[in-house]
């Protein structure tokens, strides 16, 4: 069957789960996948050469890596479920982000270096305080959708 002979999802009266990765969900996938890719490399390459100078830095850093990730393959799966699971992903990010964010602020001296949710992201052009708004967003949208 040629894609020409296929019948539209609407004509059969079927019901087609919304696409998380489509339109502004395709810029978020991007996004949420280059900073997996650079969450996840530099943990692990502080973690390799210089674990004991700042061990929390770098574990919340791989932590932040991890829950990149997820929302990644979240959005790029898809459906209810999928969309669910980023929603509450994102707003564990955000919360993330706002307590480092607000702990690096106040007391500066308790990280030996710095993580990427540090000082709200400004090491990252605060997108990592954006991306989780920006996502939230768009998850809810594609629950009405």
């Amino acid at each position: 069957m040629t894609d020409t002979e296929r019948t539209p999802a609407a004509a059969t009266g079927e019901k087609r789960p919304f696409d998380l990765g489509t339109g502004p969900g395709r810029v978020l996938v991007w996004f949420y996948g280059v900073f997996t890719v650079a969450a996840a490399s530099r943990s692990i390459v502080q973690m390799i050469l210089d674990f004991g100078r700042a061990p929390l830095a770098y574990v919340l850093s791989a932590v932040a890596a991890l829950v990149y990730g997820f929302i990644t393959y979240s959005l790029v799966r898809g459906g209810e479920t999928a969309r669910r699971t980023a929603l509450v992903c994102c707003a564990a990010e955000l919360l993330g982000v706002l307590v480092v964010g607000t702990w690096t602020m106040a007391e500066p001296s308790a990280f030996a270096d710095a993580t990427v949710w540090s000082d709200f992201g400004m090491g990252y052009l605060f997108i990592p305080v954006i991306l989780p708004i920006t996502g939230m967003m768009w998850l809810r949208r594609a629950r009405k959708a």
